[in-house]
């Protein structure tokens, strides 16, 4: 350890952490973290009134010209925002879910971490996600599996519930993931559900209702955020596995996921960003073994993320599939 670098055991007293007076905690900066809550909720609610829009016509849930007209609408008429609620609402309680998971556990082993920050913008799901910052150091192996599998866990408790009850309004329609400019892959959990409640019929032809697109996005996200690399969830959990292991098996996470650029072409990128920018984690001077409970939940981390990976999230149809199949047919 270097020169003026406090020993770990100052830190860690039965597996909490204990912030020193040199890392006093930082006064938050609340409207910043009230002004991106509020504008995620305005972008997602505008996705989601054009979701619930396309949803009650039976029109494709992407469709470039539709979307356009439906967004001129929605200045004219500010009122129908209002059924972008469903949508928003259990993609924000999901989101808020796994961020606070991370923020209580931080709380509790008295980490000095901010309140989640959402990311608004313009994309096809109306938002980038949240992110909570740590802002003083951690010690323990063991404090670290804590807080990064803290977040996963408590978002899929939100999550489960919302993809049924979103399913159980969803409907059939043939060939509807054809129709439009792009459509959404289906993940293991997803079909699974769908096996249930929709029996025999394709992933191609159920349409999901808003709730439970909104659910499919916290799919995404728990997957992105369990990928064994960096500082990413999947990252504090292989660290505190493997300790200086990690970043073997981040490099290679990193590079495995270029390749996918095939069928999704972002894979590629991220996979490159990851590997230039953000495959290393910070190091914890911590060799104790994290346990055997700990292990089971890093396996069932594992399994939460096999459920959730979706290889080609989103489906680019080309002009002549979404020309072959009109809506309403």
């Amino acid at each position: 350890m270097g020169p003026g670098v406090p020993h770990p055991d100052r830190f860690v007293r039965s597996e909490r952490s204990v912030i020193s007076p040199s890392w006093p905690r930082t006064q938050p900066r609340y409207w910043v973290h009230v002004l991106l809550l509020v504008l995620t909720l305005f972008t997602t609610t505008v996705l989601g009134a054009r979701f619930s829009y396309s949803f009650h016509r039976n029109l494709p849930a992407f469709d470039l010209d539709n979307d356009v007209a439906l967004f001129l609408r929605l200045l004219g008429e500010p009122s129908l925002l209002k059924d972008g609620l469903p949508y928003s609402l259990t993609l924000m309680t999901i989101l808020l879910a796994h961020e606070m998971g991370h923020y209580l556990a931080c709380l509790y082993y008295r980490i000095d971490a901010s309140l989640p920050y959402f990311l608004p913008a313009p994309t096809f799901i109306g938002t980038l996600g949240a992110f909570i910052r740590f802002r003083s150091p951690i010690f323990s192996r063991k404090i670290l599996f804590d807080v990064g599998i803290a977040g996963p866990l408590a978002g899929f408790v939100f999550l489960l519930p919302a993809l049924a009850i979103g399913l159980s309004y969803s409907k059939v329609i043939p060939g509807i993931a054809a129709q439009g400019d792009m459509s959404f892959g289906t993940p293991l959990l997803l079909r699974a559900l769908e096996w249930l409640i929709f029996p025999g019929v394709p992933a191609g032809d159920i349409y999901l209702h808003p709730v439970a697109r909104a659910a499919w996005v916290g799919l995404l996200a728990t997957a992105l955020n369990l990928l064994p690399i960096g500082q990413l969830d999947g990252g504090h959990i292989l660290y505190a596995f493997f300790g200086d292991k990690h970043i073997r098996i981040s490099t290679f996470a990193c590079i495995a996921l270029i390749p996918m650029g095939l069928l999704y072409w972002p894979w590629a990128l991220w996979g490159a960003l990851f590997l230039i920018f953000a495959r290393r984690h910070f190091p914890i001077v911590d060799h104790s073994d994290i346990g055997d409970g700990r292990r089971r939940l890093g396996v069932l981390a594992l399994v939460l993320f096999l459920l959730c990976f979706i290889p080609e999230p989103v489906v680019y149809n080309s002009i002549t599939e979404s020309a072959a199949v009109t809506p309403g047919q």
